[in-house]
């Protein structure tokens, strides 16, 4: 079975990977993985009582702005280690299999 997910937000594929770790309903994606040409640094920075202090990237595709629409936690707390250097999406941005997003993408 394919596993591979990618996200999509205006069209674009900001990130593909098979290698996704699921928390609270959220898929994190490699560092890695990321298109970097679509994410521009944010000063955002908000904290969870058990993973720690989050970052946020603002996702920029064809001059719209998705404001804090990636997170990531540069340094979590022990207990959330196995998302470091990853990064989840909300705020419009789609998480689907592979197979899914080629429909998507060429509607």
């Amino acid at each position: 079975m394919n596993t591979t997910k990618v996200a999509i937000w205006n069209g674009k594929v900001l990130a593909e990977s098979d290698d996704l770790v699921r928390i609270e309903g959220n898929y994190y994606f490699p560092m890695e993985s990321l298109n970097q040409e679509f994410f521009k640094g944010s000063s955002t920075h908000t904290t969870c009582s058990w993973k720690g202090e989050a970052s946020y990237f603002n996702i920029v595709v064809d001059g719209k702005e998705n404001k804090d629409a990636a997170w990531y936690y540069p340094d979590p707390k022990e207990a959330a280690a196995n998302i470091k250097n990853r990064v989840a999406f909300w705020r419009g941005v789609e998480v689907v299999h592979i197979d899914v997003a080629a429909e998507k993408l060429n509607a």
